[in-house]
C-alpha cells in the first residue's frame, strides 16, 4: 500500500515543488493550507487552483482567530515588509510567532484523521538564518513529539532541509513544473514587488538556474 502524507501547501514555490515531489513518488497526498491572516493571502488562491487541476484533496483551514497569538510580524500586521536578502537582520520582522509549531500541530491532527503517516513541509536550508522553526533541531524535536502525541505515530518530515531554493527550483524544472502557478512575494499586490526577502531569494534561484521567472514583477529587470 502506498504511503499517505499530508503536505502543508502554502501556494509558494517550495511547497508547490514539494507537493509535486510527493505525487511523483506515487504517494497518496492530502494538501493542507492555512489562512492565518497573512497579507499575501493570494498564495492560497494559487494553492486552490493547483490542487483542483491535480485532483488533490485540499483543505484551507481558517485560523485567523489565532491572530492574537501570531501577531507582531510584518506578514500579519501593518508593519512594513522589509526589503533585502534573507540573511539580513531586518528579515526577522517576517517571523510569525510559533507559526510552524502551530501549523504542524494542526496538520498532525489532520494526518491522524486522514490515516497519513507523515506531515511534509517545505522548510529548506535557506530558511535557517532567520527562521528557528525551519532548522533541523526544530524538525527533529517536532518529529519526536508527533510520533508519540497520538495512538497513531505521525512523522514530521522536511524533505528540502538540506537544499536551498536554487536546488528546489532545479528539481521542479526537471519535473516540468510551471512556476507561474505559485506566489512568493510577501506583499499581496497585483505584481510581485521584487524587493522583499522572499522575492530576492526567488529571483536568485531563477538566475542560478539560468531561467526567467514567469511571475510578473513591479519593476522588470
Amino acid at each position: 500500500m502506498n504511503r499517505t502524507v499530508v503536505v502543508i501547501y502554502s501556494g509558494g514555490m517550495d511547497s508547490f515543488t514539494l507537493l509535486h515531489r510527493a505525487l511523483a513518488q506515487g504517494l497518496n497526498v492530502h494538501a493542507l493550507s492555512f489562512d492565518y491572516g497573512q497579507r499575501h493571502v493570494r498564495e492560497l488562491d494559487c494553492a486552490r487552483q493547483v490542487c483542483k487541476a491535480l485532483s488533490v484533496p485540499h483543505k484551507v483551514v481558517d485560523i485567523r482567530s489565532l491572530g492574537a497569538v501570531m501577531a507582531g510580524s510584518a506578514l500579519t500586521s501593518e508593519l512594513a515588509v522589509p526589503e533585502g536578502h534573507y540573511e539580513e537582520d531586518s528579515m526577522k520582522a517576517t517571523v510569525v510567532p510559533n507559526r510552524n509549531m502551530i501549523l504542524l500541530s494542526l496538520a498532525t491532527g489532520y494526518a491522524v484523521t486522514a490515516e497519513a503517516d507523515a506531515v511534509w513541509y517545505g522548510a529548506h536550508g535557506g530558511d535557517h538564518a532567520i527562521y528557528p522553526d525551519c532548522r533541523p533541531e526544530f524538525v527533529e524535536k517536532m518529529d519526536a513529539v508527533c510520533r508519540v502525541a497520538n495512538y497513531q505515530p505521525v512523522a514530521i518530515e522536511a524533505p528540502f532541509m538540506g537544499s536551498d531554493k536554487g536546488n528546489i527550483l532545479s528539481e521542479g524544472l526537471r519535473l516540468g513544473l510551471d512556476y507561474s502557478q505559485t506566489w512568493t512575494c510577501y506583499n499581496g499586490r497585483e505584481r510581485a514587488c521584487g524587493r522583499c526577502g522572499s522575492c530576492v531569494e526567488r529571483l536568485e534561484a531563477f538566475a542560478t538556474n539560468g531561467v526567467t521567472d514567469p511571475v510578473p514583477y513591479e519593476e522588470e529587470a
